[in-house]
């Protein structure tokens, strides 16, 4: 492993963090879409009640999760590599499918017109990128 206090090691440490970052974040998220559908899909049908997705609810939260399990997954087993092989690549992947899921969700946010949660999502969606470029890096 190399010392964390140059370039080299700053970057891999950078890249572990921001892995775990986005692995707590997905996995939680999926696994309470998971643990709780029925009360997230309650939730959710009300919330998109008067949209154009009213009737998908079901089909895009099962979508959704999918995705979020995904990312999470990608995302802790990148960490993973990242720590034992220094390989960055598993985890690249993860920033990806990340990303497409929070455009997913700023997607779902503005066809319902929760433009405030929309607009939580941007900082998340701002690090994912962020994510994409550190980890091509290494």
């Amino acid at each position: 492993m190399p010392h964390l206090h140059n370039p080299a090691g700053a970057l891999l440490l950078a890249q572990i963090l921001v892995s775990a970052f986005l692995a707590i974040l997905f996995l939680q998220s999926a696994f309470d879409k998971i643990l709780d559908r029925e009360g997230n899909l309650g939730w959710l049908e009300g919330h998109f009640a008067k949209s154009p997705l009213a009737g998908f609810v079901p089909v895009l939260l099962s979508m959704i999760t999918v995705f979020e399990l995904a990312a999470g997954v990608l995302a802790a087993a990148g960490g993973a590599m990242l720590i034992l092989r220094h390989s960055s690549v598993i985890a690249f992947y993860g920033a990806v499918v990340s990303a497409v899921s929070i455009v997913a969700l700023f997607f779902g946010q503005r066809m319902a017109k929760e433009y405030a949660g929309a607009g939580t999502l941007v900082p998340y969606f701002i690090l994912t990128v962020g994510a994409i470029f550190l980890l091509a890096a290494g």
